[in-house]
């Protein structure tokens, strides 16, 4: 049993870091910098996506993110997901944890890394009228579905299977468009009201469409190419996601709430999960440790 605990420990945390130590390489740079960062202990961003339910809202995310037609040709022509899936998912989880954590320095720096790859992301798509659009991953619009999906994703599934935020879920949002304006989001919202709102702006305005595109991205992400281990805790995970989305996006994904108990099942196998990988991320420890240097720092000069 030991044996596959570790076993299993392992493939996870290459899975989300890229090795078996659970610390990517770009973790070192949260530790350096002299201030708090954007957000800080005690923040809503902190409590959100330091939380196991990260790990669903990462899946609830991508599967909404493909309903946009612009968003899904960006990710059909220029992302290697078929290729290099967990490179991908690596650099999601990248920017979001460096943002999160990092000094004000480092999390514009990485922000900047992001928006730049974006200026070459640029194509056509067919809109959900049939017309030819053309599409850039700076484009307001696009930013602005991304960001909003995400911040819902996350949002939606700390409060399910994490609990309570401090500030709550408009403290949440609000922290989160900082976030969002470092690689361009115009008008994000500020409250859990203003996130729903725009939201169903998108819906409402028939943006969003179901087409081939997206019944290949759903299956990919339904099925990804984890380890034989790691697939049937997966496999609930997605589950879970799929019975957090609102059942009109759901009836566009073309996916159906399991008749299992997903919810209770998720929430056990993210119970599991924070057992394996401990009360904290190395991104968090790394966190603190900046902020322990910087108030012995001060305490110095004091």
């Amino acid at each position: 049993m030991g044996r596959f605990t570790d076993s299993w420990r392992s493939h996870l945390l290459v899975t989300l870091s890229g090795n078996s130590e659970g610390r990517p390489k770009w973790v070192g740079q949260i530790a350096t910098g002299d201030n708090v960062g954007f957000f800080g202990p005690g923040s809503a961003a902190w409590a959100v996506h330091g939380g196991m339910a990260t790990m669903v809202a990462g899946i609830r995310a991508l599967l909404m993110q493909t309903l946009h037609p612009g968003a899904m040709a960006g990710v059909h022509d220029w992302s290697r997901y078929h290729e290099d899936p967990l490179g991908r998912l690596s650099g999601t989880i990248q920017w979001l944890v460096t943002v999160t954590f990092a000094d004000t320095v480092v999390a514009e720096r990485e922000s900047s890394r992001v928006a730049h790859f974006h200026d070459r992301v640029t194509g056509t798509y067919l809109d959900a009228r049939g017309e030819e659009r053309p599409y850039a991953a700076g484009d307001p619009e696009l930013l602005s579905w991304v960001h909003l999906v995400f911040t819902d994703a996350f949002l939606q599934s700390h409060l399910l299977w994490d609990g309570a935020i401090p500030g709550g879920a408009d403290g949440y949002v609000r922290e989160w468009a900082t976030a969002g304006e470092l690689v361009g989001v115009q008008n994000a919202p500020h409250s859990a009201d203003e996130l729903a709102t725009q939201l169903e702006a998108f819906r409402s305005a028939g943006t969003l469409k179901s087409d081939s595109r997206v019944a290949e991205a759903v299956r990919f992400i339904r099925y990804p190419p984890l380890s034989r281990g790691m697939l049937p805790f997966y496999r609930i995970m997605f589950a879970g996601a799929v019975a957090s989305i609102p059942r009109e996006y759901r009836d566009m994904l073309g996916l159906k709430r399991s008749r299992l108990p997903a919810i209770w099942g998720t929430r056990l196998v993210l119970g599991v999960v924070r057992t394996l990988l401990g009360p904290s991320s190395t991104s968090e420890e790394a966190a603190r440790s900046r902020l322990a240097r910087i108030a012995r720092t001060d305490e110095l000069a004091t």
